[in-house]
């Protein structure tokens, strides 16, 4: 059931992206005069086809879900040329350099002008999250090193106000990719404010795995752990605990937060614990022995009361335009970098990913609520919108590289050059694919 879910999720985020990718090009082809013959959703064979308009261009479902096209009038292909004068002025070839540029820019683009208003929608609905208060952090951590505490709340990044803890992820991940340090604007626990400042050096770049924020021993406030159902025979029901308590401490040390109960359980599986418990206006004793779970770390059947400081970042109209905006821009130049940065070998070839990991998030999100599932979304749109950008013979990127050179040299690519091209960039993209299944496999088993 989960992995239907998981799949469900996944067709639900990549299938809309595909379509509204292949409706810009569309739509400007349209504009421009080009007759469509074909749009298709999904690759290779096509398993059912409808068609309308003046054109009767045909729209069609393939058998592979992964991708889809676009398919103009186009006097290089002998199945698709025009057959009569009339149609020979809609020819895809026939138009100018600057329409075609626009035709094969437009679907990136969609994808793109799709994240920022998936954005927009996001910050005008307003997003709830944690706030940016952060739990107490182990004392070798750069955090703690930097001079942050537990209890203490990021008020801004490099001078960008931070409203909950996804801005500030975003910003710290920035100032990882880019190598700069990341100056904190504090607000401590007992109110007052002061700087921390965390070098370039202890900021990770982070992996398709890894949470930077939690490589520097930052993460977000969980408040005391209180107890919100018991398994019936679970250990914890079994050592008298009710919905309600909240667990101060164990063998008489307290704990600063849940995690701390949580961790204290699974390192005694086995193990008598005495916990201290305040159960209204009275603290009691009551002994825990954690089972031992298939990993050989303690359980204690017992769900805890989600805890954690929440905030509401929400924006007017023309602000979270503006966010939108500067979101996706910022997102779509941080994974240009990278890309960067994997090609000139400073960044590990781990970080390409694939459809596995896309599907994984996809369910994640989607568990979540329709606000992650949407955020998600977005973040994919912007990724599609730049794979496509990549000069890469095959994706838009290449055919526009081969366009900027037209504009160049005032003729286009010779057709030998642009088959042997074609080729090559189907090769590699091949061996990126495989790459990216075999990055998505390794991290999952």
């Amino acid at each position: 059931m989960s992995f239907l879910y998981t799949a469900a999720a996944f067709l639900l985020a990549l299938g809309p992206l595909i379509i509204f990718h292949e409706l810009g090009h569309y739509w400007v082809a349209r504009a421009c005069g080009v007759k469509v013959l074909r749009f298709s959703v999904g690759m290779g064979k096509v398993v059912w086809s409808r068609r309308f308009g003046p054109d009767q261009t045909e729209w069609a479902l393939s058998a592979l879900p992964l991708g889809g096209y676009v398919q103009f009038l186009d006097s290089r292909d002998p199945a698709t040329a025009p057959t009569n004068e009339k149609d020979s002025a809609r020819d895809f070839m026939r138009q100018n350099v600057w329409k075609r540029i626009a035709i094969v820019a437009a679907g990136p683009v969609a994808n793109f002008l799709l994240a920022i208003a998936l954005f927009t929608a996001l910050f005008m609905h307003g997003i709830e999250e944690p706030g940016t208060k952060l739990r107490p952090m182990a004392p070798n951590t750069p955090a703690y090193v930097a001079g942050l505490r537990g209890g203490d709340s990021i008020v801004a990044v490099n001078g960008e106000p931070v409203a909950g803890w996804s801005d500030l992820r975003w910003q710290v991940t920035h100032m990882a990719i880019e190598k700069t340090d990341a100056r904190l604007a504090v607000r401590a626990a007992n109110g007052s404010q002061y700087s921390a400042t965390i070098p370039a050096s202890a900021l990770k770049e982070p992996g398709p795995e890894e949470d930077v924020m939690a490589t520097l021993g930052m993460e977000v406030w969980i408040g005391m752990p209180l107890v919100e159902k018991l398994v019936p025979g679970g250990a914890g029901a079994r050592a008298g605990l009710l919905p309600g308590d909240v667990v101060l401490g164990a063998d008489g040390k307290p704990f600063a937060h849940a995690a701390a109960f949580v961790q204290a359980v699974r390192a005694a599986p086995g193990r008598l614990m005495q916990l201290q418990v305040k159960r209204g206006n009275q603290v009691l004793t009551l002994p825990l022995t954690p089972a031992r779970d298939a990993k050989g770390q303690g359980l204690a059947s017992v769900q805890l009361s989600p805890s954690v400081e929440r905030v509401t970042v929400q924006a007017g109209p023309l602000e979270a335009l503006v966010k939108g905006a500067q979101r996706t821009w910022e997102m779509t130049a941080l994974t240009f970098k990278m890309i960067a940065r994997i090609v000139t070998g400073q960044a590990s070839l781990k970080n390409i990913t694939g459809p596995i990991a896309i599907a994984d998030y996809a369910g994640q999100t989607a568990r979540m609520g329709l606000a992650t599932f949407l955020g998600f979304i977005a973040v994919v749109s912007v990724s599609l919108g730049v794979m496509n950008l990549l000069p890469i013979p095959v994706l838009d990127g290449g055919h526009l590289l081969y366009y900027s050179l037209e504009v160049l040299t005032g003729r286009p690519l010779s057709e030998r050059i642009q088959g042997f091209a074609q080729r090559a960039g189907v090769a590699l993209l091949f061996m990126l694919m495989a790459l990216a299944i075999f990055n998505d496999l390794s991290q999952r088993l």
